[in-house]
């Protein structure tokens, strides 16, 4: 498990690189057991792969669904070479060892070992691991397009980001807007004979700046947020900008409709369009991910919580893949190994020994369900 975690991150799977590299580093691993694989491969260094134990399918299945690729890593900040993988002090450093190579390999470990015990399985257990979770999502909404008519029922999905070792059941949904504003240039000496796209965007800024969205808190995520976090316009100190964009982070809620938002900031464009027939804008979704909630009712969450002997659950910070994957099934629940604060930051790195409580966990749950 610790080799296939260093292989998997010197196979740097990041944008640039693709995640290619890395299936085939996982899918090394599995022919070494005698397992079967399949890689998914597009766009010549994309990829995804899915390996699977087959049962007697007296039962559902149990998905654990993963990313492959990790963010860049810049060598300058970092203590040793981002992609070497080296162990230290009990840990293993490098891009990805928490989000979330490190728990692939402890699920991928859990796997050959399910198969090399022998002991039939009353349903399936696959593993997948994706493509552009850090970007698109590309890679998992890919797999759920061909699995849904292969796959067969499931019981649960299970996906191993790092939580240090808790179990979540819920976190919010992702709404990227940009909103860019039209001008005309002109010199900066002659602003009248121009129309500043900065200028133009104030009004609109000072109205977003001063709006909450309006949604009830959820019980246990909160509030939706929304953070105005860049801003780009003009080119030159002498010249009258002609354009302005702004990019809104949004964090929507469980039940909360995106569309509705979208629809609100439509509104206060064409709004602001009614008083200044010089503003020119334009709103598009650079990217959207839904909210997360399995109910606490769940089937799937009683079992996994039986099989680990504890009650307790939480909600995540951050946003997965993992509501991609629910048109598989419903039930989807997060757990890995390593520390949500050490995701995307220099020195990234995860101890061995949440390497091995996660794969003991991952075990207890195939077994206790499956066997």
């Amino acid at each position: 498990m610790k080799n296939l975690l260093k292989q998997l991150i010197a196979s740097a799977p990041t944008l640039d690189n693709g995640e290619r590299k890395a299936a085939e580093v996982l899918g090394n691993y599995f022919h070494s057991h005698q397992l079967p694989v399949q890689i998914d491969s597009w766009n010549q260094n994309r990829a995804n792969i899915t390996v699977r134990l087959p049962s007697s399918r007296r039962k559902p299945g149990l998905l654990l669904a993963g990313h492959l690729d990790v963010v860049p890593a810049q060598p300058s900040p970092w203590s040793t070479d981002p992609f070497s993988g080296i162990e230290q002090d009990g840990c293993i450093t490098g891009r990805g060892a928490v989000d979330m190579l490190g728990g692939l390999a402890a699920a991928a470990a859990a796997i050959v070992q399910i198969a090399s015990e022998g002991i039939p399985l009353q349903g399936d257990v696959i593993l997948t691991a994706t493509a552009g979770e850090e970007t698109d999502s590309c890679g998992a909404n890919r797999f759920v397009q061909t699995a849904a008519q292969t796959i067969g029922p499931l019981f649960g999905i299970l996906v191993p980001e790092p939580t240090n070792l808790e179990i979540f059941t819920a976190h919010r949904g992702l709404l990227w807007l940009q909103i860019t504003a039209r001008g005309r240039s002109a010199h900066g000496s002659m602003p009248h004979l121009g129309i500043n796209a900065i200028e133009k965007m104030t009004p609109l800024l000072n109205r977003l700046f001063a709006w909450s969205i309006p949604q009830p808190p959820h019980p246990q995520l909160g509030n939706c947020t929304m953070s105005i976090n860049q801003i780009h316009g003009g080119t030159a100190a002498n010249i009258v900008p002609d354009v302005c964009r702004i990019e809104l982070d949004i964090r929507t809620l469980p039940d909360q409709s995106q569309e509705q938002v979208i629809h609100h900031i439509q509104t206060f464009l064409d709004e602001q369009k009614s008083k200044d027939p010089d503003f020119l804008a334009e709103l598009s979704v650079l990217r959207r991910c839904p909210a997360l909630e399995t109910a606490a009712g769940s089937p799937f969450l009683q079992a996994v919580c039986r099989a680990l002997g504890t009650d307790r659950t939480t909600t995540a910070p951050f946003t997965t893949d993992a509501p991609y994957f629910r048109p598989l099934c419903p039930d989807v629940l997060i757990l890995g190994p390593g520390s949500p604060a050490s995701c995307h930051k220099p020195d990234e790195s995860i101890k061995i020994s949440d390497l091995l409580t996660a794969k003991e966990m991952y075990l207890k749950i195939i077994r206790s369900i499956l066997q």
